[in-house]
C-alpha cells in the first residue's frame, strides 16, 4: 500500500514538472532596474538586452530621492538589481547610503578605466558627458577664448557675461567638487564667489536655457553639458533651438593642463539584488559595442569604450583633453561643494 502511494507521488511530481515546463511556469529570468534616467531611448536598450539574453527587464523609474526612499522601505526584501542614473554624484550618494555592492565582473573592469569607477568598484560609467563652455563668437574675441580655463571664469573681465544653472543642480555640484579635488576648498570658494559676480542673471532653467540665453544675447558664454547642444543641433528640440545652437561655438577648458571636466551616466548593483548574475550581465551589455553605439547616437553622450565613435554632431565639436580626475571625487566632495556654493551666494 505504501509503495503504491509513493508511486502515485512520484507520478504526480513528474507530471507537475512536465506541466510547468510546457506552460512556461519555470522560474522567470529577470533583472529589475531602478532608474532615474529620463531617456526614452533606454527602452530600446532594455528590449535588445531581453532579445539577446532572454532575461526580462522590469523598470522602476523615479527621481534619485524617491528611489532612495523606496529602497529604504524595502530593505533586504528589495527586488531591485541595478541602479541606473546620470552623474557620479548621484551614484556616490547611493553608495554612501549603503545601497550598492562591489562589481566583480572582470569584463567590466577591463573596459572601464579606474577613474570612471566608484570606490570599491561599486558603480561604473556607462557613458560620458563633458561640462564645457559655449560662447557667442559675435561677442567674444578669439583672444579671450583661446586657452581658457574654468578658473578664469571668476576674472573681472567676465563681469555680467556668464549664465549657468542653479547650485541645486547636481551637474554643477560635481563641477565644483572636481575643482575642490584639484584646487582645494579655499581657492574653489574664491572662484565660486567671482563666478557669482560674473553671472548675467540669477540662475534659472536647464542647460538648454543657458545656451538659448547666449544665442539670444542675454550673455556671452554658458557652462553646459555637451549632449544638450547635440540635441539642439540635431533638431530634436525644434527649429528655434537648432537655429540658436548653430550660433554657438564650443571651448574646451584647461586644455593646457588637466583637461575639461567630464562626468558620467552609470550604474551599480544594488546591495540586496536577488538576480545578481543578471545584473552584471546587464551592465556588461551596456558596455558592449552595440549598446554603446545606441547610447551615443541617441543621447549624444560620449562612449566609454574606445572602439565606438561619438555621434557625428558631437564628434564635430572636436577632440579634446579630458580631465582624468576620478569621478568618485565628485561624490566625496559633494557635501563640501554644496556648502561652499551656498556661502558663495550661488542661488
Amino acid at each position: 500500500m505504501i509503495n503504491h502511494h509513493m508511486k502515485n507521488i512520484k507520478k504526480y511530481v513528474l507530471t507537475l514538472t512536465i506541466f510547468l515546463s510546457i506552460t512556461g511556469c519555470s522560474p522567470v529570468q529577470e533583472v529589475n532596474i531602478y532608474t532615474s534616467r529620463h531617456y526614452d531611448v533606454d527602452d530600446i536598450l532594455y528590449a535588445e538586452f531581453t532579445k539577446k539574453t532572454g532575461i526580462q527587464v522590469n523598470v522602476i523609474s523615479g527621481s534619485g530621492g524617491a528611489l532612495m526612499e523606496r529602497l529604504k522601505s524595502e530593505g533586504k526584501n528589495s527586488p531591485g538589481d541595478v541602479f541606473f542614473t546620470v552623474d557620479a554624484g548621484n551614484l556616490s550618494n547611493f553608495q554612501r547610503a549603503g545601497f550598492l555592492q562591489p562589481i566583480t565582473s572582470t569584463t567590466i573592469k577591463e573596459l572601464v578605466p579606474e577613474e570612471l569607477r566608484g570606490v570599491n568598484d561599486e558603480w561604473v560609467a556607462i557613458a560620458k558627458r563633458a561640462r564645457v563652455i559655449f560662447y557667442n563668437p559675435e561677442s567674444i574675441t578669439q583672444d579671450e577664448i583661446d586657452g581658457i580655463t574654468y578658473e578664469e571664469l571668476s576674472d573681472e573681465k567676465w563681469r555680467g557675461r556668464i549664465v549657468i544653472r542653479s547650485s541645486s543642480n547636481m551637474y554643477n555640484q560635481s563641477l565644483v567638487s572636481s575643482l575642490i579635488s584639484n584646487l582645494g576648498e579655499q581657492k574653489t570658494e574664491q572662484w565660486a564667489k567671482g563666478l557669482v559676480k560674473n553671472m548675467a542673471r540669477s540662475p534659472q532653467g536647464n542647460d538648454r536655457s543657458q545656451l538659448m540665453a547666449v544665442a539670444n544675447g542675454v550673455a556671452d558664454l554658458a557652462i553646459a553639458n555637451t549632449y544638450y547642444v547635440g540635441i539642439m543641433l540635431s533638431g530634436k528640440g525644434g527649429d528655434e533651438q537648432q537655429k540658436a545652437a548653430e550660433k554657438l561655438k564650443v571651448a574646451f577648458p584647461n586644455q593646457n593642463d588637466r583637461g575639461a571636466h567630464v562626468n558620467i551616466s552609470g550604474g551599480g548593483i544594488l546591495k540586496f539584488s536577488p538576480n545578481r548574475d543578471n545584473a552584471e550581465k546587464f551592465l556588461e551589455f551596456l558596455l558592449s559595442e552595440e549598446a554603446q553605439s545606441h547610447i551615443v547616437n541617441n543621447s549624444f553622450e560620449y562612449p566609454v569604450i574606445e572602439t565606438v565613435q561619438p555621434h557625428p554632431i558631437i564628434d564635430s565639436l572636436g577632440e579634446f583633453k579630458m580631465d582624468k580626475t576620478s569621478v568618485s571625487d565628485f561624490g566625496k566632495y559633494n557635501p563640501t561643494a554644496v556648502k561652499l556654493m551656498d556661502r558663495a551666494g550661488w542661488k
